[in-house]
């Protein structure tokens, strides 16, 4: 099946929903998994992204130790561990990602700078802002869309563009389970074109990103259950 078409079959998933119940369905897939309480907390990167056209909180309760959480969370990325989502999916638009089913010690060192991937070079990528093991993953992409090339805040802003912030903090329960929250804050230009394309994007988004917290939850679990036995 060519690309175009499975472009077009997922447009065309997204305007059926708009047209059976969009904004309960949006409502529900902006906090999936998120208490009243997570939505509102703050959170790093916040202000980072001061005033986002587009924002959301989820979160999953994964039954193992930060520990056994953090590796899987450290190593994602394409050309790294993958993004644990739907990987054939992914390839079929040329993406090159490749989910890992083990912890890989040698992309366990994040340090801030680091460049997280999404897709092949010039493809979205992501860079580290805050690291702290364990605990907290901060993530910022700030690109003008016309040359691909990064931006700085406050010096202007280019005429195509998306600031994004995405936070991913891990609240260790003892031993016993361990909470994932997740924040997205996306900022663009207010072209119609813009409006219409993130609009769109944003329920591939949660089906995506769900996908890699399940996929993180039952990586975890496995890895606690054999330190268990």
């Amino acid at each position: 099946m060519e690309k175009r078409t499975i472009l077009g079959y997922l447009v065309a998933a997204v305007g059926a929903l708009c047209a059976v119940g969009w904004f309960p369905f949006r409502r529900w897939y902006l906090r999936w998994g998120a208490t009243s309480v997570e939505v509102r907390r703050s959170m790093p990167g916040d202000g980072l992204v001061p005033r986002p056209r587009q924002t959301y909180t989820r979160a999953i309760t994964i039954l193992a130790a930060a520990a056994d959480v953090w590796p899987w969370l450290a190593q994602m990325g394409q050309g790294r561990g993958g993004l644990y989502s739907y990987d054939r999916l992914e390839n079929l638009f040329g993406l090159g990602v490749r989910s890992a089913d083990r912890i890989v010690p040698e992309l366990q060192r994040l340090a801030v700078g680091d460049t997280i991937r999404l897709a092949p070079e010039p493809g979205p990528a992501f860079t580290v802002q805050a690291v702290q093991p364990g605990r907290m993953l901060l993530l910022l992409a700030r690109n003008d869309l016309e040359t691909g090339q990064p931006f700085v805040r406050g010096a202007g802003l280019p005429s195509k563009y998306m600031n994004v912030s995405w936070a991913f903090v891990l609240e260790a329960h003892a031993d016993e389970f361990t909470r994932v929250i997740v924040r997205q804050r996306l900022d663009y230009d207010p072209s119609f074109a813009s409006r219409l394309m993130w609009h769109i994007m944003e329920p591939i988004n949660f089906i995506m990103e769900r996908k890699m917290l399940l996929t993180l939850k039952q990586r975890a679990e496995s890895v606690a259950r054999q330190d268990v036995e």
